[in-house]
């Protein structure tokens, strides 16, 4: 492990149910934050293969997990950025709708009968399918490619989504200043 880099810390709220509907901010960040998934250009991120892999892994997610939705995401050289909506499954008949934050062109899952996996299942598949697929590329199979944790945040509000949102989407413009950067 790098020297100077911050060892992770576990930051998840004690009883707090990680599969309740809601939207989650995430970071993974890479191990020992190495650039694996391509560069950035004019502000602009620029897949390798591997950022390729990476970003279909990501878009597949709700394949595997047909309670959630993809909001705002990045792929950085060296970490992912994104939001994940996690829904409620509703039971035929109760009548019940969640109140969901106003977000364009976002519909709610269909109700189905299915494991509804939380935050850190949906997680562990993204990192497993990604990493499988990446390491097959580069014929590395066993190499740890994700760090062992990730960060996340629990997006309580309009406000406070619109502004991730816009850090998520503005990332790559501002990739010198961004604290996984290194020379």
């Amino acid at each position: 492990m790098n020297a100077h880099l911050p060892e992770c810390k576990i930051i998840r709220l004690q009883d707090y149910d990680y599969s309740n509907e809601g939207l989650y901010f995430v970071t993974i960040c890479c191990q020992d934050r190495i650039y694996v998934f391509g560069d950035i250009r004019d502000g602009e991120m620029i897949f390798n293969e591997a950022g390729r892999i990476a970003d279909c892994a990501w878009k597949d997610l709700p394949n595997h997990n047909p309670h959630i939705q993809l909001d705002a995401w990045c792929i950085m050289p060296n970490h992912v950025h994104g939001i994940i909506i996690i829904n409620d499954i509703i039971s035929v008949g109760t009548g019940s709708q969640p109140v969901r934050l106003e977000r364009s062109g976002l519909e709610p899952a269909p109700a189905t009968a299915y494991r509804k996996h939380g935050l850190p299942e949906i997680i562990r598949q993204f990192k497993t399918f990604s990493s499988r697929r990446i390491n097959q590329l580069n014929g590395m199979q066993g190499i740890r490619l994700w760090q062992r944790s990730y960060y996340e945040h629990i997006i309580r509000n309009q406000k406070s989504y619109e502004s991730i949102a816009g850090y998520i989407y503005g990332n790559p413009s501002k990739w010198l200043e961004d604290e996984y950067y290194m020379e």
